[in-house]
């Protein structure tokens, strides 16, 4: 079903752009690749990129269930996608971090996501992809 965004206020216009977008995204990745990666590790890959998280702040700070976060994290594991171990500090804690293939992955998805923004800048122009960042990076006062 459709819906009429002429008449959405701010907040869902805003939803149902993000929405839009990160489904453009997830088909563009599954179009070109074998390995399917979910919304949900997608959320996980772009938090745990680059360092190395316990799976409490994992699960905190994705916003989905703590069992959910273990699932989830299994499956990754399955995939291939992160792995998982002791954390130094505390030996009942575990981290996780991602594999040469969740890392590639991520940098793949990245540039998806830069062709789309160049799209996007040539049908709205660059400077309005411009200062719609700066709106959106811009403080906000309910953070």
């Amino acid at each position: 079903m459709l819906i009429d965004i002429k008449n959405l206020d701010l907040i869902e216009l805003i939803s149902e752009r993000h929405s839009l977008l990160r489904r453009n995204v997830e088909q563009r990745w599954n179009e070109s690749n074998a390995l399917h990666i979910s919304k949900s590790e997608w959320y996980i890959i772009a938090r745990i990129y680059g360092d190395q998280r316990t799976i409490a702040y994992v699960s905190k700070n994705v916003e989905i269930t703590r069992q959910a976060t273990h699932k989830l994290i299994k499956n990754m594991v399955v995939k291939g996608l992160v792995e998982v171990f002791d954390a130094e500090h505390n030996k009942k804690e575990k981290c996780i971090r991602l594999t040469e293939i969740g890392n590639d992955c991520y940098k793949e998805n990245e540039q998806i996501k830069l062709r789309l923004e160049q799209e996007l800048a040539t049908i709205m122009g660059q400077s309005q992809v411009d200062m719609l960042k700066i709106f959106l990076n811009s403080d906000w006062p309910f953070e």
